[in-house]
């Protein structure tokens, strides 16, 4: 008697890490990145995405603790959603809610943050970034050009 054999167990997904995460910029075009202790590689500032909490407000809670930063996530324009492997926790995947904000004022690493780093998008240098900085964040910021933040010029 010819059995079939049994299907193979189709491998389970990642688990998914839901975050909001800030595409920051300064007046002249820099991209900020962080990087938290304990770990290698730099990212978009940002975190997990609290349990009932809306991503705004967990971008507005996020860049409060990490950065000192007061800011009006509102003013934050949606540019996507994106996943990508995770940086920092092995076998997970990252779906990121990205929002681009401008900053004018002083920003000082704090809670987690170890390190911070003023880049040019189209040219990071030899730091090691994350897979959704260098995969999806930093093209997008090398693509956006002249993208409205929802922050008015003053000149």
């Amino acid at each position: 008697m010819n059995v079939p054999a049994a299907p193979l167990p189709s491998p389970s997904p990642s688990p998914v890490i839901r975050i909001a995460a800030a595409l920051l910029s300064d007046a002249e075009g820099r991209v900020l990145l962080v990087r938290k202790r304990g770990t290698e590689a730099f990212m978009q500032p940002g975190g997990k995405i609290e349990p009932g909490e809306a991503p705004r407000a967990a971008l507005r809670r996020e860049l409060s603790e990490e950065l000192g930063l007061a800011v009006d996530a509102q003013a934050a324009v949606f540019l996507g959603r994106f996943r990508a492997e995770a940086a920092n926790e092995p076998g997970h995947v990252v779906e990121a809610e990205i929002f681009r904000l401008s900053v004018a004022g002083p920003v000082a690493p704090a809670a987690e943050i170890a390190e911070i780093a003023w880049i040019d998008a189209a040219a990071p240098g030899a730091l090691p970034l994350a897979p959704l900085t260098r995969d999806h964040v930093l093209p997008l910021h090398a693509g956006a050009g002249t993208l409205s933040t929802g922050v008015s010029d003053a000149t």
